[in-house]
């Protein structure tokens, strides 16, 4: 006798089926990404999901004045601290990073990889190349959502 399945079984692994994709689509478009202005040039990044970044997302749009830090990063203050609720206690940023370091409150956009740092949060990383944060000096920054 061969194993077959009833009609109503069929459909039943068929609704579950597309009910899976379904939830598969609707999390491909909730993916969080911003686009940050780098004195004329465009970056976008690709944001993880966590309080911090939910939080940076609520004061969105901003422009900010970046400074370079430690030939590695620049620096950016955002109007007010972001939560680190649940956040690791270390995070050690490659190039392509975006993070925040918790205990003074700044967005610290990464050109260059770097040393374990305790308090700093990934936000995290471009989508591509990041050499317009090379460019010496303060620079204005605009970050946005992408719709």
């Amino acid at each position: 006798m061969k194993p077959h399945l009833s009609r109503r079984a069929l459909m039943a692994c068929l609704m579950i089926t597309v009910g899976t994709a379904g939830a598969q689509t609707a999390s491909m478009k909730d993916v969080l990404r911003i686009r940050i202005d780098v004195g004329g040039q465009v970056l976008t990044a690709t944001l993880v999901d966590n309080p911090t970044t939910r939080d940076l997302m609520l004061q969105l749009p901003l422009v900010l004045t970046a400074k370079d830090f430690m030939a590695t990063e620049k620096v950016a203050y955002p109007p007010r601290k972001l939560s680190v609720d649940g956040a690791p206690a270390s995070y050690t940023p490659v190039e392509g990073d975006l993070c925040y370091y918790g205990p003074w409150g700044n967005l610290a956009l990464f050109y260059a990889s770097g040393k374990p740092s305790p308090g700093l949060v990934l936000l995290g990383r471009f989508d591509g190349p990041v050499d317009a944060l090379r460019k010496q000096g303060e620079t204005a920054v605009r970050i946005e959502r992408v719709r």
